[in-house]
């Protein structure tokens, strides 16, 4: 895996991947023009477990019809300025079974999701599942 990050122009940089894919990152306060860096590596941390929870999911043959991950981080106070604390909430839609849910989610955790591996060196992370269409089954 290769990346870069080039400066573009004032506050604006633009990170590159081997294969091409870019994001621009404004380390303005503001963030107008896109994400902070650290913002960044959040929306990956949503991003990863969410791809661990719906394939696995999927594989247990799930109903599964919607998935929202969100993250709200607490960052030290002092450079560098690393997340601490890290609480992930999993907004799920379908009529699931609870302990499907939930082993789903513990597999990402504590297994799958390389981000969150690295990121639980400096940061605790929790998360609460969020059944908006009413309790799932057992």
């Amino acid at each position: 895996m290769i990346a870069h990050s080039e400066w573009k122009q004032g506050s604006l940089y633009e990170g590159s991947t081997e294969n091409g894919n870019t994001v621009i990152f404004d380390a303005d306060p503001a963030h107008t023009h896109g994400p902070s860096p650290m913002e960044a590596v959040l929306m990956a941390l949503c991003g990863c477990t969410s791809v661990d929870v719906v394939s696995i999911l999927q594989k247990k043959r799930q109903p599964l019809t919607g998935l929202r991950v969100s993250a709200t981080a607490t960052q030290a106070s002092e450079p560098p300025r690393v997340f601490t604390h890290i609480k992930l909430t999993y907004t799920v839609h379908g009529t699931l079974s609870r302990k499907a849910v939930e082993d789903a989610v513990s597999l990402s955790k504590n297994k799958y999701c390389s981000v969150s591996q690295m990121l639980e060196k400096a940061a605790t992370i929790e998360y609460e599942i969020v059944y908006p269409d009413g309790e799932p089954e057992p």
